[in-house]
């Protein structure tokens, strides 16, 4: 009787410590406390979180003008934070239910992991060792770009001329690896000097610690397009024209957030979709009461010539690209506003065209 007592009471106390176990590991909160990142981490529904809460976090950049720039006032500005704004209108509803939280290059993956903002919307690239070992999902790259130099007017007029020298560049990047292979490829000798962000890169080229400075072509063109006058303005600057790396540039998500995921792809392939069927903030209302045809219907998630509207199989609501399109525009509008050729960046659409139109812009269809 003793025997078979001490038996149930010993099985008694293993499923008490498993639970006891289990517990622990579930009240585990992210590394800034909060549940969002415990959910994150646990491989909860962010997606359903953001709804709930009735905000979008994006982690974004505030030192590249044009991208994401803050011009002192505490207000950042640019292309990426239009997609933010995208993101939480097609979420939410309504553009300006997103809060940004500005985030250096080497911390954007562990704040991503720590539950600190839901999307990384900051000029990042997409790699495969980002994909697998940092744990995100990347989307459909809003925009194409390739690193190059920037030097002063009249020092250099390649990169192959610059041997020996000091080049700038941020640290926790490819950039850096793409200097150091480049610098190889090319056989000449190039030292890195490396900064966490953007201000302390400039205070050093200005210092002359650098004679180079390197990203993407078109962070430098935003750079340069801000230089202090005191220091002699942009024309004292020249971007050559050599393309180190492709740099395809991403908004991202944690593994395993599926719908989440989904979404954010989904509305940067709807921005690019929009354009190349015309439709844009300006006449989104009549294309919604009267698409001209069955594609924009599918887009605006609405019905064609008595038609039914198709579910578009997303966590999203069918007329998702509706706020979009009417609260921040399509690609093309969003690229025109921030990086344009009538913005002081004055960036060609290059490989950021549509298809169509000679670029590499191709969105999937939403149907």
């Amino acid at each position: 009787m003793r025997r078979g007592i001490s038996l149930r009471l010993g099985v008694l106390f293993v499923v008490l410590a498993l639970f006891a176990v289990a517990c622990d590991r579930g009240g585990d909160e992210g590394e800034n406390g909060g549940t969002a990142g415990g959910n994150q981490q646990a491989g909860g529904n962010l997606y359903d979180e953001i709804v709930e809460n009735d905000v979008l976090r994006c982690g974004v950049n505030n030192t590249v003008p044009g991208f994401g720039f803050d011009e002192g006032g505490g207000e950042i500005d640019g292309f990426d934070i239009d997609f933010c704004r995208a993101f939480a209108a097609a979420i939410l509803g309504d553009a300006e239910k997103h809060e940004l939280v500005a985030i250096d290059a080497d911390n954007r993956f562990n704040a991503l992991r720590a539950g600190e903002y839901d999307v990384l919307v900051r000029n990042t690239t997409a790699t495969s060792s980002r994909d697998g070992a940092e744990g995100v999902t990347f989307a459909h790259p809003n925009f194409y770009d390739g690193q190059a130099m920037m030097v002063r007017q009249g020092e250099f007029s390649s990169i192959e001329e610059m041997d020996g020298t000091n080049v700038c560049v941020t640290s926790g990047t490819t950039t850096e690896l793409n200097l150091a292979d480049y610098a190889q490829q090319l056989g000449i000798d190039i030292t890195p000097v490396t900064f966490a962000e953007n201000p302390q890169l400039q205070e050093a080229f200005i210092a002359g610690q650098c004679d180079g400075w390197t990203s993407d072509r078109s962070q430098l063109a935003g750079i340069r397009s801000t230089w202090p006058q005191n220091e002699g303005g942009p024309d004292s600057l020249v971007i050559l024209e050599e393309i180190m790396s492709k740099e395809p540039l991403a908004p991202a998500v944690l593994d395993g957030q599926e719908d989440l995921a989904e979404a954010i792809n989904w509305v940067v392939n709807g921005m690019i979709l929009a354009e190349e069927l015309g439709v844009s903030s300006r006449n989104v209302d009549r294309q919604s009461n009267n698409p001209d045809n069955p594609q924009i219907a599918s887009l605006l998630g609405v019905a064609f010539e008595g038609t039914e509207s198709a579910d578009n199989g997303l966590a999203l609501p069918n007329d998702f690209m509706q706020n979009v399109i009417r609260q921040v525009g399509n690609y093309g509008e969003v690229f025109d506003r921030h990086i344009g050729p009538d913005t002081d960046l004055g960036l060609d659409r290059g490989l950021n065209a549509l298809w169509i139109d000679g670029g590499i812009q191709y969105a999937l269809p939403i149907r």
